[in-house]
């Protein structure tokens, strides 16, 4: 299940947004309030990071290139998680939309 950038642009604040990239993608620039969260750490991490399996949950990464997004949404859904789409575009099509960014 996938989300426009629209639609999460009106969701922010009620969904957890979860950047893929992790690391220095992730300190350089992410979606407002997105988690780092990588596919290697899935298993360990989502647990305590997302304890409601049933909240609305949206991955990205860079772009529809990438399949950083796929593998974490997979990942989850496999975990139990009922409500996971991603935003497929990434974050170059955020930041060329003009959308604001934070950086750690």
């Amino acid at each position: 299940m996938t989300i426009t950038r629209d639609e999460l642009r009106a969701s922010l604040g009620t969904v957890t947004v979860l950047d893929t990239l992790g690391g220095a993608y992730y300190d350089q620039q992410h979606l407002p309030g997105a988690i780092a969260l990588v596919e290697s750490e899935v298993a360990e991490r989502a647990p305590a990071l997302l304890p409601d399996k049933d909240a609305p949950i949206v991955t990205y990464c860079s772009n529809p290139a990438c399949n950083n997004s796929k593998a974490v949404a997979r990942h989850l859904t496999a975990l139990g998680y009922t409500n996971v789409r991603r935003y497929v575009e990434g974050i170059e099509d955020w930041v060329t939309a003009g959308l604001p960014v934070e950086s750690s």
